[in-house]
């Protein structure tokens, strides 16, 4: 099962403040491990969300908001996709990582085309299972 682990937000983390090279080094050690565990697909820092943007749908109107956004608590720094066996894996993983101070990384299991189910006509889930290879084979730009 594939999981996306969120790194929230703090003060620093909104205001642009970079970790010093010590954690840099601290977190280079844990995803190497994470890769040579076949555990980590991805993994990437955001920019403050003063540099974002927010679309929300309010029936059929767009509405854009420029950032910063105001619950830093609300608002993510990074994420990481992890290929985990379960939850359990992905938590004993999360107890390994490097986190310090007062941080929360919140771990949420990605769909999978089996997830959808009965929940759409055997052709949707079909056309979902197409894209989601087609994704997977493309290069990356």
């Amino acid at each position: 099962m594939k999981v996306m682990v969120i790194g929230k937000a703090t003060r620093d983390t909104e205001a642009g403040v970079m970790a010093p090279e010590e954690k840099w080094e601290e977190m280079g050690r844990f995803n190497e491990e994470l890769i040579n565990a076949g555990v980590l697909v991805a993994a990437y820092g955001l920019h403050p969300s003063a540099k974002g943007v927010r679309v929300r749908s309010s029936g059929k109107e767009l509405i854009v908001t420029d950032g910063p956004f105001a619950e830093t608590k609300e608002l993510i720094a990074g994420f990481m996709i992890w290929e985990v066996k379960s939850m359990a894996e992905a938590i004993a993983w999360a107890k390994r990582s490097p986190l310090t101070g007062d941080t929360d990384v919140e771990i949420r299991q990605i769909f999978s085309p089996e997830d959808i189910g009965e929940a759409v006509s055997p052709e949707v889930q079909q056309q979902v299972e197409d894209r989601w290879a087609k994704v997977a084979s493309q290069d990356k730009r």
